[in-house]
């Protein structure tokens, strides 16, 4: 790059909103002690390089950006002049690596007043001793406060997730232990029938209807389809009817398992016609069709707890997996991946926050192309996202989460029927620190770290869209890997 020098100015100097409180003598000590350069278009120092010059605009124009990852990130473009960068913390030499914290370049021919880190650090320590305390204490304290928050927000985030998957993965592992110890009593009763079997007791015409109607309702092949609260009471009444018509003691008993399987009246009367024959020929004494249901009810409700315990080991099973999935502990940071994957995952961990008061819709774009990404950081994402929605919802209300293709970018959109985010602050929630909840209850970091992930490491966009009653923050994902 090539740079010329020219005549220093005190009084353009005094014309900079940072120089304009010097006296004469501090000025001509500036011009004295400094430069005025004369730059073409183009980088003028890089993030991480020794910082040995601090630099003040006269004319032209700059941009600032950060390093993130591989990429460097556009961070501000201005042409005001007085816009100041590089070594200006050269007086925190002895505490702090003397380097340039961003990149500066400029983007037109531009002219700049110059002054050597030594220098810099010469004038705070001389001109402004106190201040230079001052300053050295807020920067160390913002630095430790904000390593400190950005600490609590995981822990947050983690032990919101941590219930959730707790109280997601308590239901099915509860209701598998109480169909376990329910399955054992049924079996119990089974076994008390063997005998009675064996014995002869028991018609091998009616057993062979028993074993069908089983089959037919319980097996593997077995289609059934569970009626609603109100049909099946009017169900187990005319089951319960036709067993006390059939001086079957205790009938009420027995018809939910009839309903739940699907047996009719009519099924019933086949098997109540089977066991009249067998008594006409004397092989089961009275009992035949009592100890026929009996054994009838007992075997269904067996084999409902044994799929009661498989959808439960299912669920688990499914939970562990979404746990796996979101975590992304077993695969490479960097992948191609399928963001329905990632979005299931994340609701999956959230369910026990999200509750039952609050719907969830899955509106997926269909044949979405799986996008190069960070996985495990986008779920980042998804659930800072998906929990602020639910907390501004405060229990009840509509979730809803959307994929669609928007030109060369991958749209995801978050949605919630809560009270919105006001127009004047919109354009400020993605600042760090910055929160609209309680005290104790928000760090104001989560929204910066979506930002930072979608803009700084995925090269995407993220905006907010908000009226009291539909809020709709939106990520866009480029389709494939930037250059």
């Amino acid at each position: 790059m090539s740079t010329t020098e020219a005549m220093c100015s005190a009084d353009e100097l005094r014309s900079l909103f940072l120089f304009e409180k010097l006296s004469d003598e501090q000025l001509a000590w500036l011009c004295e002690h400094g430069r005025v350069e004369i730059v073409e278009a183009g980088p003028l120092y890089r993030e991480g390089e020794p910082a040995e010059k601090f630099y003040v605009l006269l004319s032209g124009g700059v941009s600032l950006s950060r390093r993130i990852g591989d990429d460097d990130i556009e961070v501000s473009r201005t042409s005001s002049p007085g816009v100041y960068g590089g070594a200006f913390q050269a007086y925190l030499r002895d505490r702090v690596a003397p380097v340039y914290l961003n990149s500066m370049r400029a983007t037109e021919n531009s002219r700049f007043f110059v002054l050597d880190g030594d220098r810099f650090a010469e004038l705070m320590d001389t001109w402004f001793p106190m201040a230079v305390h001052l300053l050295e204490g807020l920067f160390f304290g913002i630095k430790n406060t904000q390593e400190a928050i950005g600490q609590r927000e995981r822990l947050l985030a983690l032990g919101s997730l941590t219930a959730g998957l707790t109280h997601e993965l308590n239901n099915p592992a509860a209701a598998a232990v109480r169909a376990t110890a329910s399955l054992r009593e049924r079996l119990i009763k089974l076994r008390h029938k063997l005998p009675a079997i064996a014995a002869g007791r028991q018609d091998d015409a009616v057993l062979q209807l028993l074993v069908k109607l089983l089959d037919e309702t319980t097996g593997l092949g077995a289609k059934r389809t569970a009626p609603g609260p109100l049909e099946a009471a009017d169900l187990e009444d005319a089951v319960t009817d036709w067993l006390d018509s059939h001086d079957v003691t205790s009938g009420w008993q027995l018809a939910p398992a009839f309903v739940q399987a699907g047996i009719e009246t009519s099924q019933l009367d086949d098997l109540a016609a089977a066991a009249a024959q067998a008594e006409d020929v004397g092989a089961a004494g009275g009992a035949t069709l009592d100890h026929g249901l009996r054994f009838l009810a007992d075997s269904i409700d067996t084999e409902l707890l044994l799929t009661e315990i498989t959808d439960s080991v299912a669920r688990i099973s499914a939970l562990v997996g979404a746990a796996r999935q979101y975590s992304q502990l077993d695969r490479a940071p960097y992948q191609v991946a399928d963001v329905h994957e990632l979005l299931d995952s994340t609701l999956a961990m959230l369910g026990g926050k999200i509750g039952d008061g609050i719907a969830v819709v899955r509106d997926y774009g269909s044949d979405l192309p799986r996008i190069p990404c960070f996985p495990g950081e986008l779920n980042q994402v998804w659930t800072n996202l998906i929990d602020n929605a639910v907390s501004a919802m405060g229990g009840s209300g509509t979730l809803t989460v959307r994929t669609a293709l928007d030109g060369d970018q991958l749209l995801i959109d978050i949605g919630d029927s809560g009270p919105g985010v006001p127009a004047d602050i919109q354009q400020r929630i993605f600042e760090p620190f910055f929160t609209t909840k309680p005290v104790g209850q928000g760090t104001g970091l989560g929204l910066d770290i979506c930002w930072r992930i979608v803009v700084g490491r995925h090269h995407g966009d993220l905006r907010v869209q908000s009226v009291p009653g539909d809020t709709h923050f939106q990520v866009r994902l480029p389709l494939s890997e930037p250059a």
